[in-house]
């Protein structure tokens, strides 16, 4: 072959791979061309408009002062920058469907670095796939009818014992602080069988001080004294979990898996390799902090609220005389009764579609999100909230008013999302549900009251609670 052909060839094979090349970068760039993301405000760099969020939300005003403008401005999908990470907000109960049942096909769970670190990267929150069905699977087992069969009188008892040991013989209580104290040792105590020891939940108030704080460990930061209550409290937990693996070895108590304590459960789980002593360690934290605190605002608000409506206190009173009827003086509740507090149930859903315990969470896209005309970018943040549904006129009617008889018929799916929804869905909810119906049997066949401050503002630092703790003044019935 000639060397002039040879150039030909040459030639000819350079400007096929540079057309080709060409090709390939038009494509890619038409691809990204047709990639249409939502409309928006991606505020200042990197910051974005992390502050204007933080603002709202401290002031438990994140839908009326940042979600709903955007929304007015934008529609129900509008992307922002919030924490360092492009951000989409999706408001509706079909974006709340499309995002939370997708889980780990579309998106999973996102927190926020010190919120990992503190509840533990074992953690049923940091888990995907098969991992998160296996711990999703041993800890809701408890609540089968079984289990809340187990907890009722465990739970009546504990309460009991709480009012009677804090509420007796005082005119003035505060019942944000004492319901806290309260549900911490229902969740230990009854659901984990764990002990309270003195300084515990002072110890875990200081884990919680840290989980939305920046990840910085610096002397006195609130994540490096965050960061050295965890230690304290892995170091208690680990040596509880230790000592109750060697006592069901030792007996062959396996099948308390089956009808147990959920410590047991998750010690069954360790024992038979299902899962580490790390992640047993990291679900119990993770357990305590889900439910004492969203549970303590959950009965703060419902009270709250029938202080606000005496027609809604006095049919809700009547349910309960009702139910005291039919039971001997000294009789504890059973499940069968706790069913039939249906208007007391209306009434805390109620206040929580008003207050929702959890404002929502983030998600992180892991491809490319395409959802109602718009590119959901892989990599960016997704953040659907219940105030999107919870105050939303095409799901309630007159949604700022309480009404608790618009729960009397069932909502669709993903309308009111108070624990979450998906494969994420709270799994202890049946607990809190358990421990708010008990607890308001108890106090309000038991005591008069009265709130101190009825229009008391709710704040958030990083969970909602009432600002002044909700104090309220109590006398024994007579």
């Amino acid at each position: 072959m000639d060397k002039e052909l040879v150039h030909v060839l040459l030639g000819l094979f350079s400007t096929l791979a540079s057309t080709t090349v060409f090709v390939i970068c038009l494509k890619l760039s038409n691809d990204r061309n047709k990639k249409k993301l939502p409309p928006g405000n991606m505020g200042f760099p990197w910051i974005g408009e992390t502050l204007e969020f933080y603002k709202a939300q401290k002031g438990n005003r994140l839908f009326e002062e940042f979600i709903q403008p955007r929304i007015r401005k934008y529609g129900k999908v509008f992307k922002t920058h919030l924490m360092g990470s492009p951000t989409v907000i999706v408001s509706g109960a079909n974006a709340n469907r499309f995002i939370l049942s997708n889980e780990f096909k579309m998106v999973v769970s996102s927190w926020p670095a010190s919120s990992v670190q503190l509840m533990g990267k074992n953690s049923i929150m940091e888990k995907q796939g098969e991992s998160h069905r296996c711990l999703r699977g041993l800890i809701s087992a408890t609540f089968g009818d079984v289990g809340l069969e187990t907890l009722v009188p465990k739970v009546f008892n504990s309460i009991l014992s709480h009012l009677g040991q804090k509420w007796n013989d005082r005119e003035e209580i505060s019942l944000y602080r004492s319901t806290k104290a309260m549900t911490f040792t229902i969740v230990l105590e009854c659901l984990l069988g764990i002990n309270v020891k003195a300084g515990m939940l002072e110890t875990f108030e200081k884990i919680l001080e840290g989980v939305f704080a920046p990840a910085i460990r610096f002397p006195g930061s609130k994540f490096s004294r965050a960061t050295k209550a965890r230690l304290e409290i892995h170091r208690m937990i680990v040596e509880v979990v230790r000592e109750e693996r060697q006592q069901m070895e030792a007996c062959g108590r396996l099948q308390e898996r089956e009808g147990g304590m959920l410590l047991s459960r998750l010690v069954a789980g360790l024992i038979w390799g299902e899962i580490s002593e790390e992640e047993v360690v990291d679900n119990i934290v993770l357990l305590v902090f889900a439910a004492h605190d969203t549970t303590s605002f959950a009965i703060a608000m419902t009270f709250k609220m029938l202080s606000q409506h005496p027609n809604c206190h006095a049919l809700l009173l009547q349910e309960h005389v009702d139910l005291m009827r039919d039971k001997r003086p000294g009789e504890i509740l059973t499940l069968d009764d706790v069913k039939k507090m249906k208007y007391t149930w209306q009434v805390t859903r109620e206040s929580m579609r008003l207050f929702p315990p959890i404002f929502g969470s983030f998600r992180k896209a892991i491809v490319d999100i395409e959802f109602e005309g718009f590119t959901i970018p892989k990599g960016w943040k997704v953040l659907w909230t219940t105030y999107g549904t919870h105050y939303s006129a095409d799901y309630f009617q007159d949604p700022l008013s309480f009404n608790p008889s618009r729960f009397e018929e069932p909502f669709p799916p993903y309308v009111f999302l108070p624990f979450g929804g998906g494969p994420r869905v709270c799994a202890g909810y049946q607990l809190a549900k358990l421990t708010t119906l008990i607890f308001v049997h108890l106090v309000v066949t038991r005591y008069d009251w009265s709130l101190l401050y009825p229009d008391e503002k709710i704040t958030m630092d990083p969970l909602p609670f009432p600002s002044h703790g909700m104090p309220i003044k109590i006398s024994p019935k007579m």
